[in-house]
């Protein structure tokens, strides 16, 4: 996709909001229930957008929405596109373009993702520290349009460790709140409870599951969890100077951690169950981005 295109679909989202849009988020499988919490909100369809694709997968609404959270101009992609959809890339990661030629300089990637590391169990929520990218192409491929950024841009720090303190600091005070709470109600001192973990993500193209063999191969890379997104955006989010923190769901065991076998409707269910808890500390992040 040309910057012409991308600046034609950042003209058209201007056209509907007319605030600056401080910081964008985009909503993975199952945990669309964030968009709830948007005021004032301005809802449009993908495809109303110029050269945007459209979603095809279950728990995937395919709107961006654009208002306001804490008082913070925010823009949300409530579902993604995937590359395992058939998309090209460049279709994949246009938003992440539109949305940086927009002049949005802070992003939150969220996912539903299945767990490697067997201490990390159904509903948690990862920070991603770090990624591995196994999709088997790279969004930054091809002829570059300096426009966009450099052609070789470092990614040492693809997930800003700024927005992780920040990401931390706020699940530990949930934490305390938490436990106050249960200690007023049960008169008994209550551990804090981890609402975040970190780990490392790694992006497969899909869209089937991974086998038992490819899963114990990934824990030997180090992965902790593994999904089919959010790396490619990333990648084009730090080739445009954009600030990435990335949290996945832990919606379901990968294959061979368990004898069950996996299916969609876990992760779906899963996302439901912890949306109240991502909600709260979506809610505390957004306002102390920069």
């Amino acid at each position: 996709m040309s910057y012409e295109k991308a600046v034609e679909a950042a003209r058209f989202i201007k056209s509907k909001y007319e605030k600056e849009i401080k910081v964008a988020l985009v909503l993975g499988s199952g945990l669309g229930a964030f968009a709830d919490e948007v005021e004032n909100a301005v809802k449009i369809p993908y495809e109303d957008i110029p050269h945007f694709a459209r979603s095809t997968v279950e728990g995937h609404a395919g709107q961006l929405i654009l208002g306001e959270v804490e008082g913070v101009s925010v823009a949300v992609q409530q579902g993604r596109f995937h590359y395992y959809e058939g998309y090209d890339i460049q279709q994949v990661i246009f938003p992440i373009r539109s949305l940086g030629v927009l002049g949005v300089k802070s992003l939150i990637l969220t996912n539903a993702a299945g767990s490697v590391d067997t201490d990390f169990k159904q509903g948690t929520l990862m920070l991603i520290r770090d990624h591995i990218n196994l999709i088997g192409v790279n969004p930054l491929r091809g002829k570059n349009d300096e426009q966009f950024g450099e052609r070789f841009p470092d990614m040492t720090e693809v997930y800003s460790l700024e927005y992780q303190d920040v990401a931390i600091t706020a699940a530990k005070q949930m934490a305390l709140e938490k436990a106050k709470v249960d200690e007023e109600r049960t008169g008994k001192k209550q551990e804090l409870h981890r609402i975040l973990r970190r780990g490392v993500y790694c992006g497969l193209p899909g869209p089937s599951y991974e086998t038992p063999a490819e899963i114990r191969m990934l824990r030997l890379l180090g992965v902790d969890a593994v999904g089919m997104s959010t790396v490619p955006e990333a990648i084009t989010a730090r080739q445009m100077s954009i600030k990435v923190l990335g949290i996945s769901c832990i919606t379901n065991m990968a294959a061979g951690i368990t004898e069950e076998p996996i299916h969609h409707e876990e992760v779906m269910e899963t996302g439901a169950k912890v949306a109240a808890t991502l909600k709260e500390l979506l809610r505390r992040i957004i306002p102390k981005l920069n």
